[in-house]
């Protein structure tokens, strides 16, 4: 057996993000289990050098985890040749200028998204590391989250027949932040520091339905700025610029319609933070990030409208729970190991710049579709 330590820059982990799922879950999570091992006996032995701007939040990270490396010089480490992998979990706004020093340094690149604050500067950046001859992948959490696992089990069985439509709901309150503290950073609502509940999304549901039901060909949206007074981590009030609501009707290849709303002014009243209903002809299917039940057409009982008499059935109860069938691990965690093999063992792997730019591209014209009030067609993108 052979241990190959994998050195990996990881800007960003101070954030939430950065750290819980990415620092902790992932690489951390890797560690634990004793490293990742390869087909041909080699153990993959990540080793994260921490990279942000803050030096007592670094220090008190690497401290808390026993990690010896950390830096608030990217140049420096991206300068390194033992460093072979970059991530980035920073703001939006400060991604794509680090991303174009991680290819110009030769470093294989893994991010979160949206990889640019528009599609022209996505896809620059898949063209640049395509041609620079790096690996580049682009975190795609959701397609591992064990609801969405189900969910494609379901699919590959041919479950629902032909698959008409998809319906979403996600999100959940965001205090305000006067006299509850706010569950989200407050660039998220400053449209000016690339916030926006379009913006991080939209490139979501992208992948989501692109993977599962078909690339999306056009997008109708409604943005709203719901609440337009928040105050910040330091208590101070600022007026809110950025969309803090969004309700979207996408039209898939091959026909199938989805509408998802998207909210962080909604009070939840489901199973899970989000949800998806899928319908076909031969039957259902709800999923949510854990759980998924389905109804099938030989199972569907016969609902009547009769306002005029309380409800004589509990609706839920009709549903099948999809059963597990697999231990499931943390998704983020799942992808980095994807990933790690991809560029280690050559194993297969899609999840790329190119994917990434999709995501930027439906964001982009769901915001001018609301801005235009009209539904645009999405091109299909390439390199």
């Amino acid at each position: 057996m052979t241990r190959k330590t994998v050195r990996i820059a990881m800007n960003g982990v101070t954030g939430r993000m950065g750290y819980r799922q990415h620092l902790v879950r992932s690489i951390l999570a890797i560690r634990d289990q004793g490293g990742l091992h390869l087909p041909d006996g080699t153990v993959l032995w990540p080793e994260p050098i921490l990279v942000g701007r803050r030096e007592h939040a670094l220090t008190a990270l690497a401290e808390q985890h026993g990690l010896e490396h950390w830096t608030t010089d990217l140049d420096a480490v991206l300068g390194d040749d033992s460093v072979e992998i970059y991530f980035d979990a920073q703001v939006t706004s400060a991604r794509e200028d680090a991303l174009r020093k991680a290819i110009a340094a030769g470093k294989h690149l893994y991010t979160e998204k949206p990889t640019a604050t528009g599609l022209d500067g996505a896809l620059e950046l898949a063209r640049l590391a395509t041609k620079a001859g790096v690996k580049h992948g682009v975190v795609q959490d959701k397609l591992f989250l064990p609801g969405l696992l189900k969910l494609k089990r379901l699919i590959d069985g041919g479950f629902f027949g032909e698959i008409l439509s998809v319906r979403g709901e996600f999100g959940y309150w965001v205090f305000e932040g006067d006299w509850q503290e706010a569950q989200r950073p407050s660039w998220n609502y400053r449209a000016e520091d690339g916030g926006g509940i379009v913006v991080d999304m939209f490139p979501h549901w992208e992948y989501v339905l692109h993977e599962l039901f078909g690339r999306v060909t056009s997008v109708q949206a409604l943005t709203a700025t719901h609440v337009p007074k928040r105050w910040d981590e330091h208590g101070k009030p600022y007026q809110a610029t950025a969309d803090d609501a969004a309700y979207g009707t996408f039209e898939l290849e091959g026909g199938v319609i989805a509408q998802i709303n998207s909210s962080w002014t909604v009070r939840v009243n489901r199973d899970e933070l989000v949800e998806f209903q899928v319908d076909g002809t031969e039957g259902s299917a709800v999923a949510g990030l854990r759980n998924c039940r389905a109804q099938h057409r030989s199972a569907t009982p016969k609902p009547v409208w009769n306002p005029d008499i309380p409800a004589t059935e509990v609706f839920r109860d009709q549903w099948q729970e999809v059963p597990d069938n697999a231990d499931f691990d943390n998704g983020f965690k799942a992808q980095w190991e994807l990933f790690l093999k991809h560029i280690y063992a050559d194993a297969p792997y899609h999840w790329d710049l190119l994917a990434g730019a999709r995501g930027v591209q439906l964001a982009e014209l769901g915001l001018k579709s609301s801005a235009e009030g009209r539904r645009l067609d999405v091109p299909e993108i390439t390199l």
